[in-house]
């Protein structure tokens, strides 16, 4: 379930977080998080009020996580990104305003896959954003299927070169709702 052995270059890791309107972000969840290098991150950015949720299947990186990155901000779960919506259910965080994730969507079960993603889709804000990388290009059209509005672009500083994929409920907000358009994104009509 790992999407990379090597941690994420500096440059991917800003050049998604850039998308996240942080004065306005309350609720994060990432999905996938290993050893925390976009958590640590996040952490760093995320309002004193504001939450991170981080679920992470696999057990080692759970625990290693809650005892290397102690903020009263951050819960972490061992548990699969398909029951994050029950996750912050428990926890009264209601709806997410992001999801980060970068776990390997092409190489898993389908049905996991479907119920992941339609989970994300139900548990953000109708304003919110998935972002998502990735790499190669083989789950975007698996994005196209749940969320309208899908954006992709391409960090080559990293090893491996990543694919990023910024998918909204919504057309009328970009992810973070500062930036200037950008080329038109792929949506689910143009496949």
């Amino acid at each position: 379930m790992l999407g990379s052995l090597i941690p994420s270059s500096r440059f991917l890791v800003n050049r998604l977080l850039d998308q996240v309107d942080w004065s306005r972000a309350g609720t994060i969840v990432e999905y996938g998080p290993g050893v925390g290098t976009f958590t640590g991150e996040i952490l760093r950015r995320l309002r004193p009020d504001a939450n991170l949720v981080a679920i992470d299947t696999n057990r080692d990186f759970a625990r290693y996580l809650a005892r290397t990155l102690r903020d009263d901000r951050l819960h972490v779960i061992e548990g699969s990104a398909a029951d994050a919506h029950d996750n912050l259910q428990e926890r009264g965080l209601g709806r997410a305003d992001y999801v980060i994730s970068g776990i390997p969507y092409s190489t898993m079960n389908p049905e996991l896959r479907a119920r992941i993603l339609r989970t994300t889709h139900e548990l953000l804000q109708h304003d919110g954003a998935f972002l998502v990388y990735q790499f190669t290009r083989a789950v975007l059209p698996y994005l196209c299927q749940v969320f309208p509005h899908v954006q992709q672009e391409f960090e080559p500083r990293n090893i491996m070169p990543a694919r990023l994929f910024y998918c909204r409920r919504s057309p009328d907000r970009r992810a973070n709702g500062r930036r200037e358009p950008r080329p038109r994104a792929r949506t689910a009509s143009d496949r």
